[in-house]
């Protein structure tokens, strides 16, 4: 296996920290960005409470207002809290990364959601 080094800045190093067992699979998925799909990573079954109750949410069509306002239940907000807290120990299962991942995935979704709700409502 090869080994690469490279300089990044300090905060930068730090938000990595907790990742730094899974840099290469991370950096694998970015060059190839359809391994990104939570389909890939998580199946319907193994599917985070969050990203169901986001799905049913945006059924709805909510308005700007609505999207703005929205949060998830406090149930998944405490799955993640646990997740978060099991990566930082290194604990996490195989199945746990897959969820955690979907975790980020779904929130960087609803970062651009309410980015555009805000552009919607100006």
């Amino acid at each position: 296996m090869a080994e690469l080094t490279i300089q990044i800045p300090d905060d930068l190093a730090e938000r990595l920290k907790p990742l730094q067992n899974r840099l290469p699979e991370l950096l694998s998925q970015l060059l190839n960005p359809t391994d990104l799909s939570p389909a890939s990573t998580v199946s319907l079954r193994e599917m985070p409470q969050a990203y169901l109750e986001v799905l049913d949410f945006l059924t709805t069509q909510p308005s700007p207002q609505d999207i703005l306002a929205f949060k998830v239940s406090p149930q998944a907000q405490e799955r993640l809290s646990i997740l978060l807290s099991k990566n930082k120990e290194n604990a996490l299962t195989e199945a746990e990364t897959r969820e955690l991942d979907a975790y980020e995935q779904l929130e960087h979704l609803m970062i651009l959601l309410k980015a555009r709700a805000v552009a919607a409502m100006k």
